[in-house]
């Protein structure tokens, strides 16, 4: 990487973490503030649960979507984000206009719900909806093909070293039409996560949007090949 490069990086990076601030006032509850779609946004994390914290990932693909609405533009979008975690992005895009479906496991749902409904109860066009989704289960069942379909698909920091990431390549199968566009931010942290990326283009169109060493996160933008099918 040459010295423009490196100084592209650090202002990006720079401007994606000046989005978060601290409340300078002692609070009965810990939140963790952000400012994204012109609103401020407080986020509540639970530290005994993985999914329940707050990862740059997420960070860097608000700031991508709040500096891009002219090229994404949200207002009634359908959006479903995988691995919604504290919820931050479900409501970026809700407060940008979208219908969003937001998703995790079951053990972060009740931190997840909670964010979301402060966050967007009477500020948002569409109510967002939280919901399970438990990787590669009752795909079909839960989110029938015939009725279900996705403008987008969100993603932040879904793919790290677990057993489960066959069953997150079959659910971005599952959810995406051909037309349906994935936005996908991802910090590289051990092999899986490279042998992850190649296999996910063996079914799906991948551009590098952001490329982001100092934290070492890239944002992706995927659609699904032509005539690709489950």
């Amino acid at each position: 990487m040459d010295q423009n490069e490196n100084n592209e990086d650090a202002e990006l990076a720079a401007a994606i973490m000046k989005r978060h601030f601290r409340p300078s006032l002692i609070r009965t509850e810990a939140w963790e503030g952000y400012e994204f779609a012109d609103m401020e946004i407080k986020i509540t994390e639970s530290t005994d649960c993985y999914g329940a914290v707050l990862w740059p990932s997420a960070m860097v693909l608000c700031h991508y979507l709040d500096t891009h609405r002219d090229e994404h533009n949200l207002m009634d979008k359908n959006i479903i984000e995988l691995g919604a975690g504290t919820g931050l992005v479900t409501i970026v895009t809700s407060l940008l206009g979208a219908k969003v479906t937001s998703t995790d496991l079951p053990d972060v749902l009740g931190n997840l719900r909670h964010n979301v409904n402060r966050n967007t109860r009477g500020r948002c066009r569409h109510e967002p909806c939280v919901t399970e989704l438990s990787w590669g289960k009752q795909l079909e069942e839960r989110f029938p093909r015939a009725a279900c379909h996705y403008d987008y698909i969100m993603a932040a920091d879904v793919v790290y070293s677990h057993p489960y990431l066959q069953e997150l390549m079959e659910t971005f199968m599952h959810l995406s039409s051909d037309d349906t566009v994935i936005l996908w931010a991802m910090r590289f942290r051990l092999d899986p996560e490279n042998s992850f990326v190649d296999a996910f283009e063996k079914h799906f169109h991948l551009e590098e949007l952001y490329n982001l060493p100092s934290l070492r996160i890239k944002l992706y933008r995927a659609q699904k090949r032509r005539g690709d099918a489950a």
